[in-house]
């Protein structure tokens, strides 16, 4: 535990901010499936008013690569600590600003139009945050403990998953619909100012990390990061890219999707099912912490192997346990599939890291970990819910059968890599 004990600074900046990431991503998301729609877009149809509303979530997974590009240029030139407290500005002054927007009845245009600006404001603050949270943890671990320091970022996940999903059950509970609507949507993104200040609190206290300034005492900094990622280290950044699907895809179908689903075409009552999630996802958080000392026992690259193969297993699984009725079997398959996600995203700190050079590993991992998030999570929603139309629920877990296989071939692209560092 010593280590814990020296360091706890450094893991806590380094969890803040993915849990103000999962945090904002979950309220945006359950925002826009609730009420984004009637209130940001033209009374045309409510089928059209949801998918703009859902174009929007979507409009941040698209910037993140762009904020990972950006991001990264000035994390592998300038350092870790200035770019993380600028990524955590961003992300959290965007989601602050979204409660105070006016409605479409309010401003017309414009309305929806500043929603979109803020959303991408948000994707691209965060296409720079995880990367740079798991070169703080793990370019300050211990010989030994770089998975086990790996894992907190991942840690702060369900932190936020837990702070954002407590805070809608409240309001469900306390609130009427048309209060909800009217006014109470707004402080979820109110609340998000708390955990960005704490954020930046603990990363302005923090110095620079001993790989990166041990580099720039050796060599000048890359002048383009993005070029060199690319001429030089094309397959680890392909093989990073398809290894961090499953994960999205895991998180995605057992949070975003089933909710909406399950509150809707399979009629469980919204409350019940929030407190079910709430239970699923300490199993997650179980997961995450198993595969980072997993890790350092064994390798990362060997407990992610594992998890793609449980992935793959989940898949046929997650389906018909959604679709079962009984609340302990739909409990049951959300708690294996958040633990299995655990699996396939705790040890990624220590992984992507290691699959490039200080000079460029800003880029990489957020690259890697970004463009992924575009294959795994943005069109995890929207594939899983046409196949639930064509072959009805047993079949949306077909799609996570799917994701743990490209996840596994891109674990076998960089096996020999591995092996050997």
């Amino acid at each position: 535990m010593a280590p814990y004990r020296k360091h706890r600074r450094i893991l806590t900046a380094s969890l803040v901010g993915t849990a103000v990431e999962f945090y904002d991503f979950y309220i945006y998301g359950t925002a826009a499936a609730l009420v984004f729609g009637p209130l940001f877009f033209p009374d045309e149809s409510a089928s059209a008013q949801l998918m703009y509303s859902f174009m929007t979530f979507g409009l941040a997974f698209f910037a993140r690569p762009v904020g990972a590009i950006v991001f990264g240029h000035y994390g592998d030139r300038i350092g870790r600590k200035s770019t993380l407290v600028a990524s955590l500005m961003l992300m959290g002054g965007s989601t602050l600003l979204i409660a105070f927007l006016p409605t479409y009845a309010m401003a017309g245009w414009i309305a929806p139009l500043l929603l979109c600006i803020l959303r991408f404001g948000q994707g691209f603050g965060l296409g720079g945050e995880w990367g740079g949270a798991a070169l703080l943890a793990v370019e300050n671990a211990p010989p030994g403990w770089k998975s086990r320091f790996g894992m907190f970022p991942q840690l702060g996940a369900p932190v936020g998953f837990i702070a954002a999903n407590g805070l809608f059950l409240i309001l469900g509970v306390t609130l009427s619909d048309a209060d909800f609507t009217s006014w109470g949507w707004r402080i979820p993104f109110l609340f998000s100012a708390l955990l960005v200040g704490l954020g930046l609190w603990v990363r302005l206290k923090i110095g620079e990390t001993p790989a990166f300034t041990e580099a720039l005492e050796q060599k000048a900094p890359v002048g383009v990061p993005i070029g060199e990622l690319l001429r030089g280290h094309l397959i680890p950044t392909l093989a990073g890219t398809f290894a961090v699907v499953a994960c999205f895809a895991i998180f995605y179908l057992a949070t975003s999707f089933a909710l909406a689903h399950g509150t809707s075409a399979l009629g469980y009552p919204k409350e019940q099912f929030l407190l079910v999630q709430l239970g699923a996802i300490l199993f997650m958080a179980g997961g995450i912490v198993f595969a980072g000392y997993a890790s350092d026992a064994s390798s990362a690259q060997r407990v992610l192997t594992w998890g793609c193969g449980a992935t793959i297993l989940i898949g046929f699984l997650f389906g018909p346990s959604l679709a079962s009725g009984s609340w302990p079997i739909v409990f049951l398959g959300l708690a294996a599939a958040l633990f299995v996600m655990g699996l396939v995203y705790g040890p990624l700190g220590s992984w992507l890291t290691a699959l490039f050079p200080v000079q460029v590993r800003y880029t990489g991992a957020s690259v890697t970990f970004n463009a992924g998030g575009i294959l795994g999570g943005a069109m995890a929603p929207i594939i899983a819910q046409a196949l639930a139309e064509r072959g009805g629920t047993p079949m949306v877990g077909l799609y996570l059968a799917l994701a743990g296989v490209v996840s596994w071939l891109g674990l076998l692209m960089v096996r020999r890599q591995m092996a050997e560092s």
